[in-house]
């Protein structure tokens, strides 16, 4: 987890700030030098935006580097618009200038798995969001890889994984504690997002303190749900020990407590895993018409 805070320190505070940087104080060759790096820096930063784990620092952070770019966008072309490109380009200008365009063609493919991941084909079904009272942020969502490591399991493709937010945007009062307490989720309850019948229900695992886990036990406790309405099979796992307050061949309706926010499992942290399946395949799921993706928030 170390090397995960390191990446995050470097693709979204550092490299962006450097980028910023050097569009303010950078000395371009002509228009078309800028307009290269201008645009490389802006599908990095673009990326950054819609890729990024805002929830390991203040989330609102991350329309910082959105404005910064555009104020420093503007102030840098002001300075190089009256300036005479040069009559021919060295050779080393012409290796920058195809960097650059390999590198926004990359950022821009990027985007395109990215965006790719904000809907889908399949028909969704209809939950109720299981956590109440407060503000709760998606890590882990979407119909893409890029914005949801789930969706490569063909049963979890649609899997979401959601933190909760203190009032400053953070998840946790530290950066990655490893005391359960330090978590804002940690504890929280958990309601029935439809009603059915309890299929299975575990809940005599111990909770983990990060960065521990157990993948030989990836659900940890959980609660799994056959929803009378749409006939999927709705998962919800990582919950805290002996906290289920459901067994197997309970009916439960929609909005029923049925346990807490745990630890458990193979997990990085406390959060909420929730997806649905049908026939051993995933299949989409949605919040009062919300398809969630990574970054997305839900007040309740």
């Amino acid at each position: 987890m170390t090397l995960t805070i390191i990446q995050l320190t470097i693709f979204q505070f550092i490299l962006p700030a450097f980028f910023i940087f050097t569009l303010l104080k950078g000395k371009f060759k002509g228009k078309m030098d800028w307009a290269l790096q201008a645009l490389t820096f802006t599908t990095y930063i673009s990326w950054v935006f819609f890729f990024g784990r805002w929830d390991w620092t203040i989330y609102y952070v991350r329309f910082l580097w959105p404005l910064l770019l555009i104020i420093v966008l503007y102030i840098s072309w002001r300075k190089v618009r009256l300036q005479h490109p040069p009559k021919s380009y060295a050779w080393k200008d012409k290796t920058g200038f195809t960097f650059y365009i390999l590198l926004t063609a990359i950022f821009v493919f990027y985007h395109i798995q990215i965006f790719s991941g904000y809907s889908t084909n399949e028909e969704a079904i209809e939950l109720a969001f299981p956590l109440d009272n407060g503000t709760y942020y998606v890590g882990q969502g979407g119909a893409s890889t890029q914005i949801n490591q789930h969706h490569a399991n063909l049963e979890q493709q649609y899997a979401l994984d959601i933190v909760q937010l203190n009032p400053l945007g953070v998840r946790s009062t530290g950066i990655y504690p490893d005391e359960l307490d330090r978590y804002k989720i940690y504890g929280a309850e958990l309601v029935s997002p439809c009603s059915g019948e309890i299929v299975e229900a575990k809940s005599d695992m111990a909770d983990l303190n990060p960065p521990e886990a157990n993948p030989e036990q990836p659900r940890g406790n959980y609660v799994q749900i056959k929803c009378e309405q749409n006939e999927a099979n709705v998962l919800i796992a990582h919950m805290q020990e002996d906290s289920a307050t459901v067994k197997a061949g309970d009916e439960v309706e929609t909005g029923q407590p049925i346990g807490l926010v745990g630890n458990s499992g193979n997990t990085s942290e406390p959060h909420l895993h929730i997806h649905a399946e049908e026939n051993g395949e995933g299949v989409p799921i949605e919040f009062n018409g919300r398809f969630l993706v990574r970054n997305s928030l839900i007040w309740e």
